[in-house]
């Protein structure tokens, strides 16, 4: 079939691999220390990967190519997942760990920080929150992991001010948040979509969601996916 898909220019390639990081399909792998788009049915066409180039390498063409395949790109998301998960000895996002933090807050100023809550709308939960709201028209909106405001102390400030928050957690809430976020971008006037995730394989979960939403809403709008580590820096 004619679609849409992306094309690597191996001579600008530096070889970084950050558009295979970039890449939850799995689509995008380095070869001989380049990227390389491995195969076009893991390609979803979205370009999560461009942004994630730093030399522009990696740009859109139209070409015959075979169909993405969702169901194929989950069940390899899946089998890396188990594969990471046994070479780990279970989740990696359970593993028990202690962070050191260089200059904690005195127990005499624990409100040394501007605390202020920056959160607009209630509920937060994807499960809880209505498909059609007041609040969503002409909103920014942000779909994060529940662990991922825990996790980066300026959350609210950074990522929940002027947006309407909605959160959820795909390794303890059972279904696939992808139907229901699908109608809340493709019924309500959304001006921009930031996904804000852990980087735990199974956060990829909500990530897959969102982005699988936005597609199937039939619209175009900016959108980011930010990882956030497990000891409080943005990665991405």
């Amino acid at each position: 079939m004619l679609r849409k898909i992306i094309t690597i220019d191996e001579e600008k390639c530096n070889g970084c691999g950050a558009c295979a990081s970039a890449c939850l399909e799995g689509a995008i792998g380095m070869v001989g220390g380049k990227a390389k788009l491995l195969r076009d049915d893991y390609c979803d066409g979205l370009g999560n990967c461009l942004p994630a180039c730093p030399t522009s390498a990696i740009t859109f063409v139209e070409r015959e190519a075979a169909a993405y395949d969702e169901a194929a790109v989950m069940k390899n998301q899946q089998q890396k997942m188990k594969q990471h998960a046994m070479t780990m000895g279970g989740c990696p996002g359970s593993h028990s760990r202690q962070l050191e933090r260089e200059a904690p807050i005195s127990e005499e100023t624990p409100h040394a920080v501007n605390t202020a809550s920056q959160l607009r709308q209630w509920p937060v939960q994807i499960k809880l929150a209505p498909v059609n709201a007041s609040y969503f028209d002409g909103a920014n909106l942000l779909i994060a992991a529940d662990c991922s405001a825990y996790a980066y102390g300026n959350f609210h400030n950074e990522f929940i001010r002027g947006k309407v928050a909605l959160i959820g957690c795909p390794k303890l809430d059972a279904g696939d948040y992808s139907e229901k976020l699908t109608e809340i971008i493709k019924n309500n006037n959304i001006k921009s979509l930031t996904i804000v995730r852990m980087e735990v394989p199974c956060c990829g979960g909500i990530e897959h969601a969102a982005v699988t939403a936005l597609k199937n809403s039939g619209k175009f709008i900016p959108w980011q996916v930010v990882t956030i580590s497990v000891d409080g820096k943005i990665l991405d």
